[in-house]
């Protein structure tokens, strides 16, 4: 069967995205057994401000992220340590516009023993130049919850602009109200986004 039978497809398409110390490959129940060992370093399910899936809540929250590819609202990703070759989280294209050719980053998790190291800077680069380099896209936005202060700090740190506050936007699941900062980088600011990012990635780490 051609492609052209199959019909068009979803945009973003599906992609490999390649660095130093990352790789992200398109999402699949193969790295199920992987992603419940990431997620239990940390027991990151416990993070009451955000959405990240337990052990045996692992094969649904894959299920539902495919879902939403085959609806084209959702490209979602598995993040492999290149130094390990197994995933150490997920993060995804979300609340894709087509038609205006947006995205967000979002609906993203790593295993506790990688978080604020450089493989979550090299992830974002990829997606971001990807994103304004490859999809032509005019805006990346990003989400968060307003108390999740670390997360707003790594958006901030990356270049992205306050857009602003959505009052009680959306229940948490333990049935709080949870006032999201939205975030965005225009393509105007990339090539100064893309400079500072690099120079993240090269600089010396303590």
């Amino acid at each position: 069967m051609t492609d052209e039978a199959l019909g068009p497809h979803p945009w973003p398409a599906p992609a490999v995205l390649e660095g130093r110390i990352a790789r992200l490959e398109p999402l699949s129940q193969a790295h199920r057994a992987s992603l419940i060992e990431a997620v239990k370093d940390g027991e990151l399910w416990r993070l009451w401000y955000t959405f990240i899936p337990s052990p045996e809540k692992m094969k649904a929250e894959i299920d539902r992220r495919l879902a939403l590819r085959e609806a084209g609202s959702m490209l979602p990703f598995a993040v492999i340590d290149l130094a390990t070759g197994e995933p150490a989280g997920m993060t995804t294209y979300m609340n894709i516009d087509a038609v205006s050719r947006r995205v967000e980053i979002g609906s993203t998790w790593y295993r506790k023993s990688v978080q604020r190291s450089a493989l979550n800077t090299e992830c974002k680069l990829l997606l971001l130049r990807h994103a304004f380099e490859t999809l032509d896209c005019i805006a990346v936005e990003f989400r968060t919850h307003f108390l999740n202060h670390q997360s707003r700090r790594a958006i901030e740190r990356l270049g992205a602009k306050l857009d602003g506050v959505l009052r009680n936007h959306m229940r948490m699941t333990d049935g709080s109200l949870r006032d999201t900062c939205a975030y965005s980088i225009i393509a105007s600011e990339w090539p100064a986004v893309r400079a500072n990012l690099s120079w993240q990635m090269e600089k010396p780490r303590d």
